[in-house]
C-alpha cells in the first residue's frame, strides 16, 4: 500500500480532529465522563504549576468542554481514573496506561543521573520509603533533609531527590494537595488500584510501539519525532518499520513536510473543524514548537522565563484557534483580587479579519471569565495590534448584557 497523500491543510484538520477539536462542547452539566472523553484523545493532561491565569491542566479541558468544574481532574484522581507520572513531563495520565509506564519505572533513560544518585544513597532512599510507608501521605517539605544553601526552584534537597526516585520507580504515587498545589507522596499501592498495579506490565519494546500507536491516534499524523516525543520515548527508529508491516500504522506524505510522516489507520479527515479555544502553553496541539510551525505557520515560544524587558508578546500568552487556523495569541492574567480577567496584550497572525477574530476572541475571553468567577468584566490594555478591535468586541459584549 502506498502513502497517504495529505495537504498541510487536511494534516492540520486531521490533528485538530484527533484532539477533540471537531467534538461538540456540552451543553448541560459536565462530570468525569466527559473528562474521560477528553482524555481518551489527549492520552494525557500535562502539568504546570504555574497559576497566573488558572493552572494549566485546567485549560485543555476549557478549551475542548467549556465551563466545567475545577474539581474535575482531582474527582477522576480520587476515584482511579487517572494516575500522575512522568510521561510527557509531569502529567495526568489515565489508569489503563499504567502497566505500559513499568518499563519507564524499571529503565527509562531520563532517569539516569537520578538513578546513580540513588544507588550512592541507597540507605537514605530506604530510609524515606520507611517514612512514607508509616506516615504517608507526605510531602517533600515533611523530610527537611537539606545541608546546603537553597539555590533554585530545582534545587532539590536529599529528601525530595529521595521521593522523586521512589516516584520514578513506582514505589510509590502521588497526588496533588488542593490548596498548593505541592505534590502529596503515598506508597502506590495506597493510591493505584491493586488490579491495575498488578496487571503484567509488557516488555519496553511492546509497550514503546503500543504508547507510538496511541501517540498516532492522539496527533492524527505526525512524523517520526513528533511520535516519539509524545510519551518522550526514546530509541524508537527500528519501531516505525514494524508498525507499517503489522498495519497499525500508515506512511503518509505532507504538502510541505521535508521528512515522512505516519497517520493512524482510524485517523478521519474532517472536511472542516469549527473550534474556537484558547490554547494552553502546554496543550499537545502546541507544545512541539517546530510542529506547529509546520501545521499552522504560526510561531510560538513560551516567555515566562524570558527577562520582561525582552519578552515579544508577553507573560502568559495563549494561542487562540478559531475554525483549523491559529488566528490570534493573547496575553492573559487573572486579578482575582478586583475579579477581573487582565488582557495586557492581544496580538493578531498576518492576514487574519481583526473584526471577525476579535470578536470570536472576547466571545471565548467572556466564557473564560465566567468560568473562573471573574464577574467584573474583562480589561483589554493597549499592547498589540488587535488590541483595539478586541476592546470594541468586549465593550460590546459587556453592553448587550447589562
Amino acid at each position: 500500500m502506498g502513502a497517504v497523500e495529505l495537504s498541510n491543510a487536511q494534516a492540520r484538520r486531521v490533528a485538530l480532529g484527533a484532539q477533540g477539536f471537531n467534538d461538540r462542547r456540552p451543553t448541560g452539566r459536565v462530570d468525569r465522563r466527559h473528562l474521560r472523553r477528553v482524555v481518551d484523545r489527549m492520552g494525557l493532561i500535562q502539568i504546570d504549576s504555574v497559576n497566573v491565569l488558572v493552572r494549566s491542566q485546567e485549560l485543555p479541558l476549557f478549551a475542548r468542554l467549556g465551563a466545567h468544574p475545577r474539581t474535575l481532574i482531582d474527582d477522576a484522581t480520587r476515584h482511579g481514573d487517572l494516575f500522575e507520572f512522568w510521561v510527557h513531563e509531569a502529567c495526568h495520565v489515565p489508569i489503563e496506561l499504567y502497566p505500559l509506564q513499568r518499563w519507564a519505572m524499571r529503565e527509562h533513560p531520563r532517569w539516569t543521573s537520578l538513578r546513580s544518585w540513588a544507588d550512592a544513597n541507597e540507605r537514605l532512599v530506604a530510609g524515606v520509603l520507611d517514612r512514607v510507608r508509616s506516615d504517608g501521605p507526605i510531602v517533600a517539605s515533611d523530610l527537611e533533609m537539606r545541608d546546603r544553601p537553597k539555590g533554585t526552584w530545582w534545587d532539590w534537597d536529599d529528601g525530595k531527590l529521595a521521593l522523586e526516585h521512589l516516584f520514578r520507580t513506582g514505589d510509590v504515587a502521588a497526588r496533588r494537595r488542593p490548596n498548593d498545589f505541592a505534590r502529596l507522596y503515598d506508597l502506590a499501592e495506597r493510591v493505584i488500584p491493586a488490579d491495575v498495579r498488578t496487571a503484567p506490565a509488557p516488555a519496553a519494546h511492546d509497550a514503546k510501539k503500543e504508547l507510538l500507536v496511541r501517540a498516532a491516534r492522539h496527533h492524527g499524523v505526525g512524523t517520526a519525532s513528533d511520535l516519539t516525543d509524545y510519551h518522550r520515548l526514546s530509541h524508537t527508529r527500528p519501531l516505525f518499520a514494524e508498525l507499517v508491516e503489522e498495519g497499525r500504522l500508515l506512511p503518509a506524505t505532507v504538502e510541505g513536510w521535508s521528512k515522512p510522516a505516519f497517520m493512524h489507520p482510524d485517523a478521519v479527515i474532517p472536511r472542516r473543524v469549527r473550534a474556537r479555544a484558547l490554547l494552553s502553553p502546554f496543550d499537545p496541539v502546541v507544545w512541539n514548537r517546530e510542529r506547529i510551525e509546520r501545521l499552522f505557520g504560526f510561531r510560538y515560544r513560551i516567555e515566562i522565563y524570558v527577562p520582561a524587558s525582552k519578552r515579544e508578546y508577553g507573560y502568559y500568552v495563549l494561542p487562540f484557534l478559531l475554525g483549523d487556523e491559529l488566528v490570534a495569541r493573547v496575553d492573559l492574567k487573572a486579578d482575582r483580587k478586583n475579579g477581573r480577567l487582565l488582557v495586557p496584550g492581544a496580538f493578531g497572525e498576518p492576514g487574519i479579519d481583526e473584526r471577525h477574530v476579535a470578536d470570536a476572541l472576547a466571545a471565548e475571553l467572556a466564557s473564560m471569565a465566567r468560568w473562573l468567577g471573574l464577574d467584573a468584566g474583562i480589561e483589554v490594555a493597549g499592547r498589540g495590534d488587535l488590541s483595539r478591535e478586541l476592546r470594541r468586541a468586549v465593550a460590546s459584549i459587556s453592553s448587550r448584557a447589562r
